[in-house]
């Protein structure tokens, strides 16, 4: 299989049916059962929420390998191939077998009159993918939602973690926290045991939800710090971490939370070096060498996160921004936490069907005095300035520059 096999399997995943989106679990568990249910094969941790659920499952993930698990993988959005979506043991899935994969999902899916979505499609080929390879755990974050994302078709998973909870995709899942957090309480199942924070927005709902379901709630507890010379400060003993950004300390608490249940249910667990060599790209990500930060806050509860990481960590730095949204998030409100008047800001017109443009943004932020249209052919240019340079907004358009631009 050459690589145009794998282009015309890309092009073949992104055309479908995306008009086709609509509530229920029907389609997913449709092609399923013609794969053989694999998703009853394997031991799943499920995670909803907000924010935050990669920065968890890569955590999680990365724990459980280093502790000689083979263990599946499953995010979004992808940076630069969609193969980054599906992992095992940090490898990405092979583009030849996951053009192999995508092909029997969509033959066997026309042959039985199944109009599968793009996000249906790639989680059929996790599934799928997991139980063929025998992993010992496939850690699933949901796309947006909970109760009819198609990762919920796992009838009895391990565990579920559900991750801080605020407003975003309003349109498909409501225009209020709690609306938002019954949706993504939606991956609760019967008698399985869900690890929250306290002080999770959601946390009422999720109690409720989670009672009815006879779920027991296992309640992050951890005392966490995350200092400034990248180590984590877990119960008063040390680790190295690598990944920066205050909220990690939320985060963590829900992968320490977890890995304390799986080390009761009798798993061996190597802390240490699992958290000392995660990688989440992307997610205030310090590239040193080239005084560039990467994070895709992309919402203002992000945003707010971002800022906050940013005045502790680089305070007293000069800052230039890069920066670009899609019209579906709350961009006024991300300008109004994340930027001061006079900052220098280039706006990026990425290519994207729902990206923003330009004009559109800087008469919507008139507030901001400069702003400036990025052309991409001044990128190398622009990154040279001695500021720190922070690449934020849309994952869409981190992953277009990313791998050419900024992958250390």
């Amino acid at each position: 299989m050459n690589t145009s096999d794998y282009q015309k399997s890309i092009e073949l995943l992104t055309s479908q049916s995306k008009f086709y989106i609509n509530l229920g679990l029907e389609r997913i568990e449709a092609i399923l059962n013609l794969l053989g249910n694999p998703q009853n094969n394997i031991k799943i941790i499920h995670i909803a929420g907000t924010n935050g659920k990669g920065s968890v499952a890569a955590t999680l993930s990365n724990i459980l390998k280093c502790s000689g698990y083979k263990t599946g993988l499953y995010t979004s959005p992808h940076l630069v191939e969609y193969t980054e979506r599906i992992k095992i043991n940090n490898t990405d899935i092979d583009k030849n077998e996951f053009t192999q994969y995508l092909n029997k999902i969509c033959h066997l899916a026309d042959n039985n009159r199944i109009e599968l979505t793009e996000f249906e499609i790639l989680t059929a080929i996790a599934y799928k993918y997991f139980s063929d390879n025998n992993v010992d755990f496939a850690i699933m974050e949901t796309g947006m939602g909970g109760r009819y994302d198609a990762t919920n078709v796992c009838k009895n998973p391990i565990l579920s973690i559900i991750t801080s909870i605020s407003l975003d995709h309003t349109d498909r899942l409501g225009n209020t926290i709690e609306k938002i957090a019954y949706e993504k309480a939606g991956i609760i199942k019967q008698n399985c045991p869900v690890v929250i924070a306290k002080d999770n927005q959601g946390f009422k709902v999720i109690e409720n939800v989670a009672k009815t379901n006879n779920s027991p709630l296992f309640i992050t507890e951890k005392d966490i710090e995350i200092t400034k010379q990248r180590i984590a400060i877990i119960n008063g003993k040390e680790y190295d971490f690598p990944l920066i950004g205050l909220y990690q300390k939320k985060n963590l608490a829900l992968v320490m939370t977890a890995v304390d249940f799986l080390i009761k249910k009798g798993y061996k667990i190597n802390i240490k070096e699992g958290l000392s060599t995660v990688k989440w790209a992307a997610r205030l990500e310090f590239i040193p060498e080239k005084n560039i930060l990467i994070d895709g806050a992309h919402n203002p509860d992000a945003a707010q996160e971002l800022k906050k990481s940013l005045d502790y960590y680089f305070n007293d730095e000069p800052k230039l921004y890069i920066y670009s949204t899609i019209n579906t998030k709350d961009y006024k409100t991300v300008a109004k936490i994340l930027f001061k008047p006079d900052d220098e800001i280039y706006f990026y017109e990425f290519n994207h069907k729902n990206a923003v443009k330009y004009e559109e943004y800087k008469n919507n932020v008139s507030w901001l005095k400069n702003i400036k249209k990025l052309d991409i052919n001044d990128f190398d240019k622009i990154i040279q300035s001695k500021k720190l340079k922070i690449i934020t907004g849309s994952l869409y358009m981190i992953g277009e520059i990313y791998k050419t631009k900024c992958s250390p």
